[in-house]
């Protein structure tokens, strides 16, 4: 079967300090790069990766956040999607290895990327994520009925939530832990303790939610 994780990839003009964050949250560095430029980090369930704003080919700019997944093989997956009607699905080689584009709803652009035992220069860690916690994006803008067929097909039916399907088309970063709440608001300056869950502002400005 083919193995899809959510990754959404957020644009920094600070790599270090987001991962420092996403560290104390206790995801674990996976792949990193030689130039520091990028690193991406797994959680128990899903993962997050970092991109220098600054040497974006894509026009990411500090602070975006985008949906992105990764997966077993993107050929099988092309093929489903095009299958289903998402004529553009298209894959292609970039530096690091493949990658798969295609349109989802709402003219939204995502990215799948190939798993690969070729790391391409990049440096691989063997550290290991807090299994108590899962990566699940929120998604602003979206239209829960329209988005919900395409994560299917993806086998990423629960990887995300939605939020007001109005306006512009958003995604933020939110995670989901078994460890006590008040444990985790220890670690992190600034945090917001509700009852069921902790909102903090992360390195980038960027309003971040941790759910029980």
């Amino acid at each position: 079967m083919n193995h899809v994780v959510i990754r959404p990839l957020r644009f920094t003009a600070d790599v270090a300090a987001m991962r420092g964050f996403l560290e104390t949250l206790g995801l674990a560095p996976r792949v990193e790069g030689t130039q520091g430029g990028w690193v991406d980090l797994m959680a128990g369930n899903g993962m997050v990766a970092l991109h220098d704003a600054a040497s974006s080919s894509t026009g990411g700019k500090h602070g975006d956040t985008r949906l992105t997944f990764e997966a077993d093989t993107i050929d099988e997956l092309r093929d489903r999607l095009v299958a289903a009607g998402y004529d553009d699905a298209t894959t292609f080689d970039e530096a690091y290895g493949r990658v798969l584009s295609v349109t989802g709803p709402g003219g939204v652009v995502i990215w799948i990327d190939e798993r690969s035992e070729d790391l391409y220069g990049y440096r691989l860690h063997e550290s290991k994520p807090d299994e108590r916690l899962a990566v699940r994006p929120r998604l602003l803008g979206a239209a829960e009925a329209e988005w919900m067929p395409f994560l299917e097909l993806l086998g990423a039916r629960d990887a995300v939530t939605f939020g007001a399907p109005a306006g512009e088309f958003d995604v933020r970063l939110e995670l989901w832990t078994s460890e006590p709440l008040a444990e985790v608001a220890a670690r992190l300056p600034g945090a917001e303790l509700q009852a069921q869950s902790i909102t903090l502002i992360d390195p980038d400005g960027q309003p971040v939610q941790v759910h029980a």
